[in-house]
C-alpha cells in the first residue's frame, strides 16, 4: 500500500464515520426532547427511589412544589407553614417512556385514597398530587385518575389525588438527593417503619409497585 494511497483511505474512514455520526439518533436529553413529570407523593425519598429507575427516566429530583414562599426550606415545609408539597421533578425521554405509563406507574406507588397525607406522614406537605403542564398533561391526569379508580373499583370521588397546574419546582436540599441510594439502611427501615409497602400491597395488591396495564 503506498502512502498517498493509505492517506486517501484513512480520509475516507473518517468521512464515513462522522456521517455514521450525523445520522445516528441522538440521545433525547441532548436533543432537547426531554419532557417533565411533576408529582406529590409523600415522602418525597421514597417517589424519587419508585420512579427514577424506570427505563426512560433520565433523572428524578426531590424538592417542593405548591407553596406560597420563596426558596422554601425542608423545615419550613414540613412545617406546614408554606403550603408545598413535597415532589418529585421526573426528566423523561417520551421516545422510551410516555406520560401516560410514568403517570400509572406513580398511581401504583401511591395510596390515592388517602388526601390528608401519605401513610405514616400526615399534613398538606405529605398531600398527593400531580401537577400538570398545559392541557395536555392535564387531560392525561384525568384520564389515568379515572383509569386508577376503575382498577380499584371505587368512584371516582373517593380519588384524593389532586390535580393542579404546575407551579414553581424547588429544589430540596443536597442531603435529600438520592437519599434511598446513599443511606440504604436508615432509607429501608423508613419506608418498612411507615407502612408504605404494606399499605400500597392492601390498595393495588398485585398490580402495587408494578407498571402493568390497567385493569
Amino acid at each position: 500500500m503506498t502512502r498517498v494511497f493509505a492517506v486517501f483511505l484513512s480520509r475516507v474512514l473518517i468521512g464515513a464515520l462522522l456521517l455514521v455520526g450525523l445520522l445516528a439518533p441522538v440521545p433525547a436529553a441532548w436533543a432537547g426532547s426531554t419532557q417533565e413529570a411533576v408529582l406529590s407523593g409523600g415522602c418525597f425519598w421514597c417517589l424519587e427511589h419508585d420512579l427514577e429507575t424506570l427505563p426512560g427516566v433520565i433523572s428524578a429530583e426531590s424538592g417542593y412544589s405548591g407553596g406560597h414562599v420563596n426558596n422554601p426550606t425542608y423545615q419550613q415545609v414540613s412545617g406546614e407553614t408554606t403550603g408545598h408539597q413535597e415532589t418529585v421533578r421526573v426528566r423523561f425521554d417520551p421516545g422510551q417512556i410516555t406520560y401516560a405509563t410514568l403517570l400509572r406507574q406513580y398511581w401504583r406507588n401511591i395510596d390515592p385514597l388517602d388526601g390528608e397525607g401519605q401513610f405514616c406522614d400526615r399534613g398538606d406537605s405529605y398531600r398527593p398530587v400531580i401537577f400538570t403542564a398545559g392541557p395536555a398533561q392535564e387531560e392525561e391526569a384525568k384520564v389515568s385518575a379515572l383509569a386508577a379508580a376503575k382498577e380499584l373499583g371505587v368512584s371516582i370521588e373517593k380519588v384524593k389525588v389532586q390535580i393542579r397546574p404546575a407551579e414553581r419546582f424547588w429544589s430540596a436540599e443536597p442531603y435529600h438527593q438520592n437519599y434511598a441510594d446513599r443511606n440504604p439502611i436508615q432509607y429501608n427501615y423508613y419506608r418498612w417503619a411507615c407502612g408504605r409497602d404494606r399499605r400500597l400491597d392492601a390498595v393495588w395488591n398485585d398490580n402495587a409497585r408494578q407498571g402493568s396495564p390497567w385493569r
